[in-house]
């Protein structure tokens, strides 16, 4: 991953990418506020799969394996959340993992477009 764009640094959601192996080469401002209780910034270099617990260490290994998208809401600490976890190439040859973590307002929204 050669250039991530200017505007993710201080994008308003939380930007997480790893390469192929599992190693995290991105966090944006966000990311590295977000998960500033577990190292921040300097969780860039160590593994995605340290950050998280069973079973979700294990799911994880298998999406990236399989190159599937994982697209899911929680609720921690009253803030709720759009996780949205996505392989992304270069070239055409799997490149690694991005998440991004969207808060979201409790109650919202749905619109049903025709």
């Amino acid at each position: 991953m050669k250039n991530i764009p200017d505007w993710t640094k201080e994008f308003p959601s939380a930007i997480t990418i790893c390469n192929a192996e599992g190693t995290i080469i991105y966090m944006n401002e966000k990311s590295c506020n977000t998960f500033n209780k577990y190292g921040g910034k300097n969780l860039i270099g160590k593994s995605i799969f340290d950050c998280h617990p069973e079973p979700a260490k294990t799911k994880l290994k298998e999406l990236m394996k399989i190159q599937k998208s994982n697209i899911y809401t929680i609720e921690k600490e009253g803030i709720k959340k759009l996780i949205y976890q996505s392989p992304f190439y270069e070239n055409k040859t799997f490149a690694g993992f991005v998440e991004i973590s969207i808060e979201l307002p409790l109650l919202i929204n749905n619109f049903i477009r025709v």
